[in-house]
């Protein structure tokens, strides 16, 4: 059964592929960006991954990128948070995912698949139809249509099995595209590529996923390799962060890409000069942080190529005629190589103490305070969406309405985590003091994601 389920999903992820290419523009200086979805948007990670690399690769050109995910949002219940939530944040880039609620669960452990899906699939397209019809007319808005990323339905794990489900996704994904196609909407397909992934990696470990163990979420991994296809589907796979070569013998720069080269000066056994890249590396996050999932950030390095696809600062230095050599910059030795290694060039990006990754991890420091209390302000909306909407009180943060929610947390599980930020959030002071010091967090990266000029030599050992 496991063989044929394989067999059908990559032959529907082959066909889906060859037929899913819609263009995404990439942001531009000013663009606000809101990422609309449920609780794979609301954890917040792949979205703040795709700001970390604009926050470093295009350091002089500030963007906003706003979370507007809520935990077990199907499509209609966005529909009904763009108002109050969701555009007012003004977008000027909207990108709406949904599909992994919308295929159901448990039901398809109570009746027949195929009865299942057609349901779920015409709820969910019911509902997207009202969100289509809201935002189509926006002006000055572009609009992104993106999958869910995958149930890993194939994966060896006795957790949270509902077969069929991936079936039901695939029909959500099919309408999405042919409605991104029909609007002229930027499209981001993460399902097929992310399912694709899956079945590589359980070919040789059947309990492989680069999902989660829940099946459902993703964690540090899948959300960099989510954001990895946001990006290149954007077209941005292939830009270095810098490309330098250096012919020591000629004391001669042959290239600089993205980047300034001056001060070139050689003696017999070492070549320094000023180097000045135009982007940061991307520093890769050493921490599990999704909740009940212990993937990290580094895993999803082994699936896919994002080190040579968006995170390449290269520095090749020609014409040594010793045979190992030490490079240090600002005085500082970073590693040392043959001179065959730094003829064909090193990889600058990936070494955690050259003076330019430190500079882009406190960048990332930075971005993950932002995101931490972003995450909070999530889980405010979903006390109002998932819990005071349906009792008539949405946005009434009154002190009967916090009393309200004490009363019913004990049996309400969901309720019972976020209640603690709706608590600190309600309160619209604090709720302003939140904005205004997530607004300085972004003020203070784009003040210190500023390449600086360093001096790299190379010396013979």
């Amino acid at each position: 059964m496991k063989k044929i389920s394989c067999l059908i999903l990559s032959f529907l992820a082959v066909c889906f592929s060859v037929n899913s290419q819609v263009a995404v523009t990439p942001f531009v200086k000013g663009d606000r960006v809101v990422f609309a979805g449920n609780s794979i948007t609301e954890h917040g990670y792949y979205e703040s991954y795709i700001w970390l690399y604009y926050m470093l690769h295009f350091p002089q050109m500030r963007i906003d990128v706003f979370n507007a995910g809520v935990g077990g949002d199907v499509a209609k219940q966005i529909y009904a948070r763009l108002d109050g939530d969701i555009l007012a944040k003004k977008p000027t880039v909207l990108s709406v995912s949904f599909g992994m609620n919308d295929s159901r669960y448990f039901e398809y452990n109570k009746g027949v698949a195929e009865e299942v899906r057609k349901s779920a699939v015409e709820e969910s397209y019911k509902g997207f139809l009202q969100i289509q019809e809201k935002i189509k007319g926006l002006q000055g808005v572009k609009k992104i249509l993106m999958t869910t990323s995958p149930y890993d339905e194939t994966m060896k794990n006795p957790q949270n099995y509902f077969p069929g489900k991936s079936a039901t996704i695939e029909k959500i994904a099919q309408f999405q595209l042919e409605a991104a196609r029909t609007n002229n909407w930027g499209f981001v397909d993460l399902l097929h590529p992310m399912t694709e992934i899956n079945l590589k990696g359980q070919k040789i470990k059947p309990e492989f996923t680069i999902t989660g163990p829940d099946r459902i979420h993703p964690g540090n991994g899948g959300h960099l390799v989510m954001a990895y296809l946001f990006l290149k589907a954007q077209g941005l796979t292939g830009k270095p962060v810098a490309d330098v070569k250096i012919d020591a013998s000629k004391k001669k720069v042959l290239q600089s890409v993205n980047c300034s080269v001056s001060k070139v000066t050689a003696s017999g056994k070492s070549i320094s000069f000023d180097y000045l890249a135009k982007s940061l590396p991307f520093p890769i996050d050493t921490v599990a942080r999704v909740f009940m999932n212990p993937q990290k950030q580094g895993e999803a390095l082994d699936v896919i190529p994002f080190t040579n696809d968006l995170n390449r600062e290269i520095l090749a230095v020609a014409g040594l005629r010793g045979q190992k050599y030490q490079v240090s910059i600002d005085g500082k030795v970073i590693g040392s190589w043959s001179a065959a290694d730094l003829a064909k060039g090193i990889n600058l990006a990936v070494i955690k103490t050259t003076p330019q990754y430190m500079q882009a991890s406190e960048i990332m420091d930075l971005n993950q305070k932002r995101h931490d209390m972003e995450w909070q302000i999530r889980n405010y909306y979903w006390v109002q969406y998932d819990f005071l909407k349906d009792k008539g009180l949405l946005f009434n943060d009154s002190d009967a309405v916090r009393d309200t929610i004490n009363k019913y947390a004990p049996t309400n599980g969901w309720l019972n985590v976020k209640k603690g930020d709706y608590e600190i959030v309600r309160v619209k002071s604090t709720k302003d003091e939140f904005y205004k010091k997530m607004d300085g967090l972004t003020n203070e990266i784009y003040q210190k994601n500023t390449p600086k000029v360093h001096k790299i030599k190379v010396e013979q050992i």
